[in-house]
């Protein structure tokens, strides 16, 4: 009876444990200044926002907040929900709410969220689970921003450094599942969170298995050592058997994201603009999409994604132009004696973007452009080459939001460190349209300054904008409960169960 009973509790823990990649390292497991994929979406289990979309993606809703409303166009009432627990048992309340605020803003946050919150003038308490949060003038984000993990005040108010706090590899915040295990390079583990405010998962534990290696995750997902995953186009469509496709379901969405190649402008060889438009005429985007990507993607034409209200439709993608590119470089000063050369730097986190380097590459030989390649390990790639900026160019992706803020990415004045705009992008025209948007509470005059930006930005050639990938989703057929949206499969997992 007892041998039987072991098995079966065996069984159990196996059934409730679903096992999930990490192509890298987390930097850092704490909302406010988790900006690698890896930190952000392992984040997302462990801590929760005051509001957050429906499932439809149209709609925002309460998250830590049980109900919120505009009193006037520039301050809005959140009322909190009663009875949210931290990790540690402690309260959750108003005071954590003032102190996430607080913190972001402070100097010592090196974080590029912060530009998120510049157009709050105050946060006030007025109660224990009420708070009032006023602008300096109507901001069409204004909800959006606090779609930011709210962290604890009781575990970070005496932390002198927030950077290098341990806080960042031990986080206890309020989600639905609390970290139990960090092992770099290895595995981190996640265990259910029994005094969850809507309900204790029904999956009891999330492993994260880092794996550096593309081809070892693939493999693992094959084996059924991983349950969720997304697949490569090459895989989806040549190494896929029968019984791999009998044993999970797929799941092909447009992502919100693109590609592209990041300029550095604060080189010289790059702050001429028929360089960059050379650059951008010598490159067949769409043979990006057919080599790579196998035709599951769509070329990408600007910084805001289809769909979205700010997506500008009558700015087209270059078509490729050989003959043209060359003249601009000739009139640039560059020919074959004296050659344009630079380096593309890549991390191979992705396992695309190495290739999609080495067909840029010989793409811009055609017209006699010289570039090498430098692949690197992301946190490497992070730390040594983005976040100091000692590049040429970066092949990089962006994940955008529902509704994205050109000004992290395109505004002067995120070219700070730690900020969003890496290539040090300066427009005074963009900053003005920027700064217009964001003053409009008009959803149409807004989306209109958007695809003011969007045109701006394309004709200024900061990035090469190159493709939209297609998300392939894949998920085991053990797992109940997932319900796909247009958003993904993720919504409401708490409630996933497995077999």
């Amino acid at each position: 009876m007892k041998l039987l009973f072991l098995l079966l509790h065996s069984v159990w823990l196996i059934a409730s444990t679903l096992h999930l990649s990490a192509s890298s390292n987390p930097a850092r497991l704490n909302p406010l200044i988790a900006t690698d994929s890896a930190s952000s979406s392992i984040a997302g289990f462990m801590f929760n926002s005051l509001v957050k979309y429906d499932e439809s993606g149209q709609k925002i809703i309460g998250d830590l907040a049980e109900s919120y409303r505009f009193i006037t166009p520039t301050l809005i009432e959140f009322k909190l929900r009663r009875g949210v627990k931290w990790h540690d048992g402690r309260a959750f309340s108003a005071d954590d709410v003032l102190f996430t605020y607080e913190l972001i803003k402070s100097p010592k946050t090196v974080t590029p969220y912060a530009s998120d919150f510049r157009v709050i003038k105050n946060v006030r308490v007025i109660d224990a689970y009420t708070v009032h949060v006023t602008y300096e003038k109507p901001y069409f984000k204004a909800l959006e921003v606090w779609m930011m993990g709210i962290v604890p005040r009781h575990v970070l108010a005496h932390e002198k450094d927030i950077m290098s706090s341990a806080f960042n590899t031990r986080p206890i915040g309020t989600g639905p599942y609390i970290l139990k295990q960090l092992e770099f390079s290895k595995q981190i583990v996640l265990v259910a969170n029994p005094n969850y405010f809507e309900h204790k998962p029904k999956i009891e534990r999330i492993v994260f298995h880092v794996i550096s290696d593309p081809m070892t995750r693939f493999l693992m997902l094959k084996s059924g050592q991983i349950d969720v995953d997304a697949l490569e186009p090459m895989q989806y469509e040549r190494q896929l058997d029968k019984g791999f496709k009998q044993n999970f379901a797929t799941l092909e969405l447009p992502s919100h994201s693109y590609t592209y190649l990041g300029f550095n402008l604060r080189l010289k060889k790059f702050q001429d603009p028929r360089v960059r438009e050379a650059l951008s005429l010598a490159i067949d985007r769409q043979k990006l999409i057919d080599i790579l990507f196998m035709k599951h993607g769509h070329v990408c034409t600007g910084p805001f994604l289809p769909g979205s209200k700010g997506f500008n439709d009558t700015v087209k993608a270059p078509k490729q132009n050989l003959a043209r590119a060359k003249e601009l470089l000739r009139a640039a000063g560059y020919d074959a004696a004296h050659p344009l050369q630079f380096e593309i730097a890549t991390s191979n986190s992705n396992a695309i973007r190495p290739y999609a380097a080495e067909i840029l590459q010989r793409q811009f030989l055609d017209v006699g452009v010289k570039v090498t390649l430098r692949v690197m390990e992301w946190q490497a790639f992070l730390n040594t080459v983005v976040a100091p900026r000692k590049f040429d160019t970066v092949l990089l992706g962006w994940s955008l939001s529902l509704t994205p803020d050109p000004y992290a990415l395109w505004h002067s004045d995120s070219d700070v460190p730690g900020g969003f705009n890496l290539v040090g992008y300066h427009s005074k025209t963009t900053d003005r349209l920027i700064e217009k948007m964001e003053g409009s509470t008009d959803p149409e005059k807004t989306a209109a300054f958007q695809r003011q930006i969007f045109e701006r930005i394309v004709g200024d050639n900061p990035y090469l904008f190159l493709v939209i990938p297609n998300e392939i989703n894949v998920y085991s057929r053990r797992i109940t409960g997932i319900k796909p949206t247009i958003n993904g499969i993720w919504e409401d997992y708490i409630d996933w169960e497995k077999k």
